[in-house]
């Protein structure tokens, strides 16, 4: 066991991701960057994940000047981290490596220290050219290995057994986990994550992971998890105990529940096994000032009410004989008192109970949520239980990829996609989306498991796998911009970048950013056209049921439309591609049930819609 212990605090950016939806504003972010400067930690993750996309998309802000305005208070006092899913990096297209290397070079200009690099199929061929570029910028290539459990089959029935069918063999292994972190080490990664974003390894695994990837690779390794099961706390401490290098927790009012365990709970323990965590406490005390308040601008803003919260940390006799339980149990590594203990702990100081449904479905937390959400949108949460039934069959017909962002989107909405087949009378994968079929072709990588032919041919129409090819990568377009004055929706290479990989979110951040910018410049000019009203969006068209004669393509899941592949007058034929909905952050094409001529086009780009709304009028 080590005696020091380096901190990674995911405050800024898991930690508020997790628990508030990435809404912390710049100014809120400011509040804290003093205290945190005198806290030292070793690394703060504040960029990369939703991050980007959310600043730009919720808060009109710029990815790049918060990463900016960041560094220009921490310094080089602690590591600026992001993270970033290797070829994906934040989006779902394989990119360039021209896109690579820009997005790196900038990103390490503008103050990042740390790229946390994943894959989410833990295909080690993803993430070569992330470390590549980080590397050649000075950048520390911290490479994670995602965690996830094989799925709980279906039992095989008497006559499945009789004929010889039996349950798939165990693929995530420890030695499974040792080769990739193994590989990724043989790359050039400075640092190995154990990276477990469902919170589902318990105390025993990651203890024995921990000693394994020790005792074969020379370079730091990293545990993050989180606490929404009910393992987190207990994996943590079992992690220090094993002699992890490196943990990530949140401060205190941004820990335990869907977020990673609190500092504070793992500074005690610690103290108590005599591991320096070299962290200033007083200046988290400051931080955790500010983030008290926070927390409740956040729960008022993105929840409209206060969410349940944690005690304040205060000690006892009670706290204090939990945590030499605790220490106790994990210096013997009886993992099952362990875990009784730190839940004891966390109960005593108010941080939400265990998710047992979660625990027991083994699947992310962010999953199950997104599957209800869609499914009240449809007013169909009756087949709930059945999309959650179908998840392994789906995710092993899928070639069995780690549920990680973005693949556990894929599978969970393919399995609502199937239940909502089934429930209509339909063949389950009628409808499929987008990322589904992508994700059975190729598109993302090798998956762990090889995935059946006539699956793929049934989903792609095709048997063999088409890997990506990035040479046939088309740049998004960069038009010149009339209402802010004929410039470039992109004028430099960082918004380039915010442009390939966040197409319409940055779009209309973009063109926002320069109107406002072009109205002003205009303002100074001339005072007298200061008042000049901005140009309305037009308001979204309705339609009657009257003026509607024709036959109509109707929306099959609520979401928002981000293409629109035909125009009035156009002819179109019987499973034509004519509109491309996202829903559950999912692609998906709806055709036309009909031939003959567009009359009507009801909805325009960027609209949200309803099951059901009229897309299309065919005459």
């Amino acid at each position: 066991m080590a005696k020091s212990l380096k901190i990674r605090d995911l405050t800024l950016r898991d930690g508020q991701q997790s628990s508030f939806a990435t809404r912390m504003t710049q100014e809120q972010i400011n509040r804290c960057l003093p205290y945190y400067k005198d806290a030292g930690f070793f690394a703060m993750e504040v960029w990369g994940g939703a991050v980007p996309d959310s600043v730009m998309r919720y808060l009109g802000e710029n990815p790049w000047t918060r990463l900016e305005t960041i560094h220009q208070q921490i310094g080089d006092i602690s590591k600026l981290t992001a993270l970033s899913r290797g070829r994906n990096l934040f989006g779902y297209a394989p990119y360039t490596d021209e896109i690579i290397d820009g997005f790196c070079r900038n990103a390490i200009e503008s103050g990042l220290g740390i790229m946390r690099i994943f894959d989410a199929l833990n295909d080690v061929d993803n993430v070569k050219s992330t470390i590549k570029y980080v590397k050649q910028y000075g950048g520390i290539a911290d490479c994670a290995v995602c965690y996830t459990v094989d799925p709980k089959y279906p039992e095989p029935t008497f006559f499945q057994r009789l004929f010889g069918k039996k349950a798939p063999k165990p693929i995530f292994t420890d030695e499974y986990f040792l080769s990739k972190a193994k590989q990724m080490a043989d790359l050039g990664a400075d640092m190995i994550t154990v990276k477990d974003m469902s919170g589902l390894i318990p105390p025993q695994r990651i203890s024995k992971l921990v000693k394994l990837f020790k005792q074969h690779i020379n370079v730091p390794i990293d545990f993050h998890t989180h606490s929404t099961p009910g393992y987190g706390l207990a994996s943590v401490f079992a992690a220090i105990a094993a002699g992890v290098d490196v943990v990530d927790t949140n401060c205190w009012w941004f820990a335990g529940g869907t977020g990673a365990p609190a500092l504070e709970l793992v500074y005690v323990f610690c103290q108590k096994m005599g591991i320096d965590i070299g962290v200033n406490m007083e200046a988290v005390a400051k931080i955790n000032e500010q983030l008290k308040v926070i927390r409740k601008e956040l729960e008022l803003s993105v929840f409209g009410a206060e969410k349940p919260r944690p005690n304040r940390f205060a000690f006892s006799e009670t706290a204090d004989k939990y945590f030499d339980e605790a220490v106790a149990a994990a210096k013997a590594e009886d993992f099952d008192k362990l875990l009784e203990a730190s839940q004891k702990i966390e109960a005593y100081f108010g941080f939400p109970a265990p998710d047992k449904l979660v625990q027991q479905a083994e699947i992310p937390g962010g999953m199950y949520s997104n599957m209800v959400a869609q499914l009240k949108q449809l007013k169909s949460e009756d087949i709930l239980p059945r999309a959650m039934e179908l998840i392994p069959s789906v995710r092993l017909a899928a070639g069995l990829p780690p549920l990680v962002t973005p693949t556990s989107q894929i599978v969970g909405a393919q399995a609502v996609n199937c239940a909502m087949d089934e429930k209509a009378g339909r063949e389950m994968y009628t409808n499929k989306s987008s990322q589904f079929i992508g994700l059975v072709k190729g598109d993302y990588g090798h998956t762990p498991v090889k995935i059946d032919p006539e699956f793929r041919f049934k989903i792609c129409g095709f048997r063999e796998e088409i890997p990506y090819d990035t040479s046939k990568y088309k740049m998004q377009p960069n038009p010149e911009l009339p209402e802010a004055g004929g410039v470039k929706l992109a004028e430099n290479e960082k918004e380039v970048l915010l442009l390939e990989l966040f197409p319409l979110v940055a779009k209309n951040f973009l063109t926002g950013k320069k109107k406002a910018a072009y109205e002003a410049a205009q303002a100074e000019k001339a005072a007298q056209e200061a008042e000049k009203a901005v140009a309305a969006k037009p308001a979204e068209p309705t339609i009657s049921a009257t003026t509607i004669v024709g036959n109509t393509i109707n929306a099959p899941l609520p979401g928002r439309i981000i293409d629109i592949t035909v125009k009035v007058g156009d002819q179109v034929k019987v499973g034509q591609p004519v509109v491309i909905l996202e829903a559950m952050k999912m692609e998906n094409t709806i055709p036309s049930d009909y031939a003959g001529k567009v009359r009507q086009v009801l909805v325009s780009v960027g609209d949200a819609v309803s099951a059901n709304a009229p897309l299309i009028e065919i005459e």
